[in-house]
C-alpha cells in the first residue's frame, strides 16, 4: 500500500503476513518499508536500507540486480505477531517499533522542492496510430492548441472539415508510409525528392491521401481522417488523465513515416536512418545479425552502464500473433528473456518496485492479418482495449507503492494518417551513423531527419504534476530518453535527444498531491468492424507475404526470437530456411503462434513468471 500521513497522524492498515523459521525462505520473515519524510520547505527525506528486488529470482539472466537501497527491512518475530506496530520519522531517524525489539536506520535527504530526483520510477506506454486533433480538438479542455471549423481539407472541389464523433474503427487503414505523409503534409500529388528541402507544409492532403488510397475507399467515408473523438465521452479514460495531471500539446512524432522508426526514436533518439517500414528485402540481412542496432546504443544500454535496471511489458492478452514486442527487434534484447506480460504488473509494483524505467506495449492484434483483436488502438482495431489497457497501467502504479515516486507518460508512435492542424517545423537530426556503419542502408527515400512527423497525444502523470496543466513545450519522442538523462544521469545517445527538452519542469514545487483519482470508468464498447467470414479469412490467409509493413517487421521479431533458443548452428540454419519459405499471410500467423508457444515452453522451463497458454 502506500499512505500518506499528517504529521502526528495515522493511517493504514498495512497488515503484514509472515511465516518464521529456517525453512520458510521463500515466504521469509522480513517486510520491507520504505518511508519518505517531506518538510514544508519541500525537502524530501527517504530511509535508508539494502533490499534486492524480486529482479534477481524471477529474472537470472540479467546481469545487472539492482539493490533499491531506500528499502527497510524488518525481522519478524512471533512475539510480533497480531499486534499494530507504529512508525516514528524525522529528518534524521526512522524507527520501527517491534514487540520484539526496535529496528532503526537513518534519513537521506533526497531533494529540494525543485529537483527533479523526487521521480525514481519512470513509465512510458506507447500505442498506436493517432493524431493529437484525432485525440483531443473535440475534448473541450481548454488552453490546448487545436483545430477547429475553419481547419479543412479539399479534395475533388468539397471541403472537409474536423467534425465528430469519430468512429472507433475504420474500415480501411489510412496510409503512414513516408511517401504518405508527404501528400498529408503537403498536399495531393506532392513528392519528396531526395537531396532537396522537404516540401512546404500546409496540411492540406490527408483527405486526398485517404481518397487515394490502395484500398477502396467509400467517397462517403473521406472525411472518416479529419473526423475527432468526443473525448469526454469517447474516451474517457484518456480525457480524465489529460484534465487531471498534464496534457502535451506540442508533442510530434519524430519523423514524418511509420511506426517502426518513430518508435526506434523512443528507444535509441534515433532510427539509425530507417525511414521506411521493415522490408522483405531487409529480412535476410536481418536474419543474419543480432537485431537493430545504433551507433551509441539504446536507452537499456544507457541504463546498464550506469548499473540502473530496466523493464519491458506487452499486453499478452489478445491474439498471439500481436504479442511480439517491438522492442524485441533491438540488439541485446530478447522476447523470452525480457519481455513481460503486462498481467503481472500490478503484482510486480506490490514489491519493492526497482527498475527506473519501464517501457510497455500494447497487444498488436492480428499481425498476420488486420490487426483486430489487440489494445493498440490501430485504426482497424477500435478504442476501448487500448483504454482498457491505460487503465490498467494507471491504476497498477497509481495503487502501488511506487506511486509517489513515478511518472508515466502516454503517447502514440505515429498519428495513422489521422489530420492534425499544427504544422511540423525543423528537427535536428540524431547525427549518428547508418546501421551497420553502412552494411545495411535502411535509407530509401534520402531523408535527412530534420523534420518532424505529425502531432500525437502525449499525456504526463505523476503525483507532483498539478491538475489541469496544459503544455506548449515542443517534444518528441526524443524526450522520453532525454528525461532519462536528466533524471538519472545517463549518457546522451545523439544529437536529437541531446537537443530534445526533458520532461521535468512539468514537476510542480508542491508537495505530492492527494487528490490523484484511484480508478478510471471506461467509455462505451467499440462499434467493431464485422469480423471475417471463414471464406474470407481463408481468401486472407492465402494472400501473398507483403514486401514492407509490420507483419515483416514482427516476423524478424519472431525469427530473432527463435533463433535465440536455438541449440546449435545446424538448427539456427533450420530456422532460416523455414522462415524462407513463408509465403502468405496465413503462413506468416502459423509462425508466429508456432514461436509464441515456443517461448512459453522456454520461460517455463527457466522457471520464470508467464501467463501465455502453451
Amino acid at each position: 500500500g502506500c499512505w500518506l500521513v499528517g504529521n502526528g497522524n495515522t493511517s493504514g492498515n498495512l497488515v503484514v503476513k509472515f511465516q518464521t523459521g529456517p525453512t520458510n525462505w521463500t515466504d521469509p520473515d522480513y517486510w520491507t518499508v520504505r518511508v519518505s519524510r517531506l518538510d514544508s520547505d519541500g525537502h524530501v527525506y527517504q530511509s535508508q536500507g539494502y533490499y534486492y528486488p524480486f529482479d534477481a529470482l524471477r529474472n537470472p539472466f540479467h546481469s545487472v540486480i539492482e539493490p533499491t537501497i531506500e528499502w527497510k527491512e524488518a525481522q519478524l518475530q512471533s512475539e510480533d505477531a497480531g499486534l499494530t506496530h507504529t512508525f516514528d520519522v524525522s529528518t534524521t531517524t526512522f524507527s520501527i517499533k517491534l514487540e520484539s525489539g526496535k529496528t532503526t536506520t537513518g534519513m537521506t535527504q533526497m531533494t529540494t522542492k525543485t529537483n527533479p530526483q523526487k521521480i525514481t520510477n519512470v513509465f512510458v506506454l506507447m500505442l498506436e496510430n493517432h493524431s493529437f486533433d484525432n485525440i483531443f480538438a473535440l475534448s473541450n479542455i481548454p488552453g490546448i492548441t487545436k483545430a477547429t471549423t475553419a481547419n479543412t481539407n479539399t479534395y475533388q472541389q468539397n471541403n472537409y472539415t474536423i467534425r465528430g464523433p469519430a468512429p472507433t474503427c475504420m474500415p480501411v487503414d489510412p496510409g503512414h508510409e513516408f511517401p504518405d505523409v508527404v501528400e498529408q503534409l503537403c498536399g495531393d500529388g506532392k513528392k519528396f525528392v531526395s537531396g532537396q528541402p522537404y516540401p512546404t507544409i500546409t496540411n492540406s492532403g490527408f483527405v486526398a491521401n485517404y481518397a487515394q488510397d490502395s484500398t477502396p475507399v467509400p467517397s462517403g467515408d473521406y472525411g472518416n481522417v479529419m473526423a475527432c473523438f468526443n473525448t469526454s465521452t469517447q474516451l474517457p479514460v484518456i480525457y480524465k488523465l489529460a484534465t487531471e495531471f498534464a496534457i502535451c500539446d506540442h508533442w510530434f512524432s519524430s519523423m514524418p513515416g511509420p511506426t517502426w522508426p518513430n518508435r526506434y526514436f523512443v528507444h535509441g533518439g534515433s532510427s539509425s536512418n530507417l525511414d521506411h517500414s521493415p522490408s522483405q528485402a531487409l529480412m535476410a540481412k536481418w536474419m543474419s545479425v543480432d537485431g537493430f542496432s545504433y551507433e551509441h546504443g539504446s536507452v537499456y544500454d544507457a541504463l546498464q552502464a550506469k548499473d540502473l535496471t530496466w523493464r519491458l511489458y506487452i499486453d499478452e492478452k489478445g491474439p498471439k500473433s500481436g504479442s511480439f514486442a517491438q522492442v524485441a527487434s533491438l540488439e541485446r534484447i530478447d522476447q523470452a528473456r525480457d519481455v513481460y506480460d503486462i498481467a503481472q504488473f500490478k503484482e510486480d509494483l506490490k514489491w519493492p518496485y526497482g527498475p527506473r524505467y519501464t517501457f510497455i506495449e500494447p497487444n498488436y492484434g492480428d499481425a498476420g492479418g488486420d490487426f483486430s483483436g489487440g489494445s493498440s488502438q490501430h485504426p482497424r482495431d477500435g478504442m476501448q482495449r487500448g483504454e482498457a489497457l491505460i487503465k490498467q497501467v494507471y491504476e497498477a502504479i497509481r495503487n502501488s507503492p511506487a506511486w509517489m515516486s513515478s511518472m508515466l507518460i502516454v503517447t502514440y508512435d505515429e498519428h495513422g494518417g489521422f489530420y492534425d492542424s499544427v504544422k511540423p517545423g525543423g528537427a535536428t537530426k540524431p547525427g549518428d551513423s547508418v546501421f551497420g556503419d553502412g552494411a545495411l542502408n535502411l535509407n530509401e527515400y534520402g531523408f535527412q531527419f530534420d523534420k518532424y512527423g505529425a502531432r500525437v497525444p502525449a499525456v504526463v502523470i505523476s503525483p507532483y504534476i498539478s491538475k489541469g496543466v496544459v503544455s506548449h513545450t515542443l517534444y518528441d519522442h526524443s524526450s522520453v530518453p532525454r528525461t532519462l538523462e536528466v533524471m538519472f544521469g545517463t549518457r546522451s545517445l545523439t544529437e536529437r535527444d541531446k537537443s530534445a527538452k526533458d520532461l521535468t519542469p512539468l514537476l510542480a514545487e508542491h508537495l505530492p498531491r492527494t487528490d490523484c483519482v484511484t480508478s478510471l470508468t471506461l467509455g462505451p464498447a467499440d462499434v467493431a468492424l464485422a469480423p471475417r467470414s471463414a471464406e474470407e479469412q481463408a481468401q486472407h490467409d492465402a494472400e501473398p507475404l507483403p514486401e514492407s509493413g509490420n507483419e515483416i517487421g514482427f516476423l524478424h521479431v519472431a525469427v530473432k526470437s527463435e533463433l535465440s533458443l536455438a541449440r546449435d548452428a545446424a538448427e539456427r540454419d533450420a530456422i532460416r530456411d523455414k522462415v524462407a519459405q513463408i509465403r502468405t499471410r496465413g503462413e506468416l500467423r502459423a509462425y508466429l503462434e508456432q514461436v509464441r508457444k515456443r517461448i512459453a515452453a522456454h520461460r517455463a522451463a527457466q522457471g520464470l513468471m508467464t501467463s501465455i497458454e502453451t
